[in-house]
């Protein structure tokens, strides 16, 4: 099975757990499909599972149920960053985001229940290996909640003074330290050498989804554009320039390329970073073809 199939099998199969059989609020039930599938790009899990086939992938169900968590937590951050509450958004992914498919309260639930579904989906896999389990919900839960997580990078959109480096990590390179670092971990190494890639890739898809907000249209991002701009939230563009960002996302591929572990499947990695760095170097908006929410 290849990398792409065997990721959507994966995040179908936990988010099926979830919906559950037999008197389940139906409602709330389609809604989790809803959220996660089609997906995005699905890049982060594709991150997590280049990284466990680099390091060998012994066990390839720990790496499945990684990546299924991993997506999980990443589209319930999108459910919940749509509601009126923070940016009141009503595309996602080119359809209704669900807070407007199903109503506000669902999508509420929606996303708590996506956030609590990927923890089990890891723990299912316990008896397996404890150990790396064990590691998994601790590193997905530090990169999801307080203080460096994704909430906290939410947070930070509250504050007076915002320290854009820590805003930045918290936000978008939350979720890329937790793919490099669990596809260690799925695949039995240690998870501190794989947190620089993953910090390096987080940057750089900050600086892009930056300059895609300030670049495209809605009809090429498949959700509303200008909304850095709208929320008068901290970005590359207005801190760089459109050329400024640019070279600086240019850079930061350049050493995350340079800071990937010594690992049997090392020259992969790279090519697959290269790869990624084409794809999110802007390009003039009337030929643009980026997916929504990479």
């Amino acid at each position: 099975m290849g990398m792409t199939a065997r990721i959507e099998t994966a995040i179908s199969s936990a988010v099926a757990v979830g919906q559950g059989r037999g008197a389940v609020p139906q409602r709330l039930s389609c809604a989790l499909g809803y959220a996660t599938a089609p997906g995005g790009a699905r890049i982060r899990p594709t991150i997590l599972m280049s990284v466990a086939m680099a390091c060998g992938d012994d066990r390839p169900a720990i790496s499945d149920a990684a990546a299924a968590a991993l997506e999980m937590i990443h589209c319930a951050s999108l459910v919940h960053d749509d509601l009126p509450c923070f940016d009141d958004a009503s595309l996602r992914r080119g359809k209704p985001s669900v807070h407007k498919a199903y109503s506000e309260p669902l999508a509420v639930l929606t996303g708590d229940s996506l956030i609590v579904l990927a923890f089990e989906t890891l723990a299912r896999q316990s008896a397996h290996a404890p150990d790396r389990v064990a590691q998994l919900i601790m590193t997905l839960a530090q990169r999801t909640g307080m203080p460096g997580g994704i909430c906290a990078g939410q947070g930070w959109e509250s504050e007076t003074d915002i320290d854009l480096s820590a805003y930045h990590q918290a936000k978008t390179g939350a979720l890329f330290i937790a793919a490099t670092q669990m596809g260690a971990v799925s695949a039995g190494q240690e998870a501190e050498p794989w947190m620089e890639l993953g910090a390096r890739i987080g940057e750089a898809f900050q600086v892009a989804d930056d300059l895609r907000d300030a670049l495209y249209d809605a009809d090429t991002l498949g959700k509303p554009a200008g909304q850095d701009d709208l929320h008068g939230r901290p970005n590359a563009v207005a801190q760089l320039g459109v050329q400024g960002a640019i070279s600086r996302l240019k850079d930061i591929l350049g050493g995350a390329i340079a800071s990937i572990p010594s690992c049997p499947g090392e020259a992969q990695l790279a090519q697959m970073v290269r790869m990624y760095a084409e794809r999110l170097t802007p390009v003039a908006p009337t030929v643009a073809t980026h997916r929504s929410n990479v």
